[in-house]
């Protein structure tokens, strides 16, 4: 069964009326949308909706279940974007659910991800109340900061209604190098260097087989040739078949498909990774496609085997990872928890999620 409420008093009614709530907003992440046992679906893409936006203040105001593709359509018309470069925009996504889930894209490497933009929130807590958070502004009293707490909740602290954003410009012009290392050592070294240089880059990715470098450069196009000279030179200036540089539509179709995140068979999971943990990692890494964004501090890894072995492999790793999706017949419905690896649960967050939903409505677990 499936609830979907046009307002934000039939949340709180719902809220109310049920013993388990999932809320779902695009379903792009069916493990974390799928419903477990007792669950009743709330289905908040009837929430939807840009409810303020003024391009010369930087910031809108949006309805939780607003797909992303509506709001970067309208910030484009202005010359702007959500820096944090949300992923699955093209499949569906809505604000509430990227939030929730705390995705960022590989645009994510200028300026941060999803928790530096987000200003506030309105959220139905546990008992059914309508809970403010931040503002509309960039800058807010001091105070907690409910906003950010919310980012990567996965609607355990309560049901988002309504969100605030500050964007920014999107470059004049953008340009992007590939290069191509004999090594994923000597790449990673590469890596190192680049994310404390000088340079600033709107995207720095790692690709481990072959070892590649991904550089997306933004800003004026008669700058952009100088800067790419500058890059290839402090790249040691590689020879003609370890690069390629992309411009246009060409690259900006190559972004669009990486924004993606689509693999094939098998299941998404999010890593959060340290560069210096990339290479232990990839000793243990066979054949499964994976992307290492915002410099080699977030993994994209689709993996092809039964996700026990992966909870096992990164727990030996001291990581952790998030199951965002499956295909079809690797199916998401028999996953205990979306959680992996290491157990990252803190004292902090529990108190936050009894005083929040004292009763336990959003969580799967009795």
């Amino acid at each position: 069964m499936a609830l979907k409420p046009a307002f934000v008093t039939e949340v709180q009614e719902a809220v109310r009326a049920h013993a388990k709530l999932l809320p779902r907003g695009g379903g792009t992440k069916t493990a974390l949308s799928t419903p477990r046992a007792e669950q009743t679906v709330l289905d908040m893409t009837g929430l939807s909706g840009m409810l303020e936006y003024d391009p010369g203040e930087f910031v809108f105001v949006a309805q939780a279940g607003t797909p992303v593709a509506e709001v970067e359509k309208l910030l484009g018309q202005h010359g702007q974007y959500l820096p944090f470069d949300p992923p699955f925009v093209e499949a569906g996504a809505t604000l509430g659910g990227t939030v929730a889930a705390g995705l960022s894209g590989p645009l994510r490497q200028r300026y941060g991800g999803v928790r530096d933009f987000i200003l506030g929130v309105k959220f139905v807590d546990g008992q059914g109340n309508l809970i403010k958070g931040g503002g509309k502004v960039v800058k807010n009293a001091a105070g907690f900061d409910t906003p950010k707490l919310m980012v990567g909740s996965l609607g355990r602290l309560g049901i988002l209604t309504e969100l605030a954003f500050k964007v920014f410009p999107f470059p004049k012009a953008t340009a992007t190098l590939k290069v191509t290392f004999g090594s994923l050592e000597a790449a990673l070294e590469a890596l190192y260097k680049l994310a404390v240089s000088q340079f600033e880059f709107y995207a720095l990715d790692l690709e481990a087989h072959p070892a590649t470098l991904t550089l997306r450069l933004g800003g004026l196009s008669e700058a952009l040739p100088v800067r790419l000279e500058r890059l290839l030179g402090f790249l040691g200036n590689p020879a003609e078949d370890r690069r390629l540089v992309l411009e246009g539509e060409p690259e900006r179709g190559y972004w669009r498909g990486v924004n993606r995140l689509e693999f094939g068979e098998g299941y998404l999971v999010k890593i959060p990774i340290q560069p210096k943990k990339i290479l232990a990692l990839e000793t243990a890494l066979s054949t499964q496609a994976r992307c290492y964004l915002s410099a080699g501090n977030l993994l994209y890894l689709n993996w092809l085997e039964p996700i026990a072995e992966l909870d096992s492999l990164l727990k030996t790793q001291g990581l952790s990872g998030l199951v965002l999706r499956g295909s079809t017949s690797h199916d998401v419905t028999s996953l205990e928890s979306p959680f992996i690896g290491v157990n990252l649960e803190q004292a902090f967050g529990n108190r936050v999620t009894a005083a929040l939903d004292p009763s336990r409505r959003f969580s799967p677990e009795p």
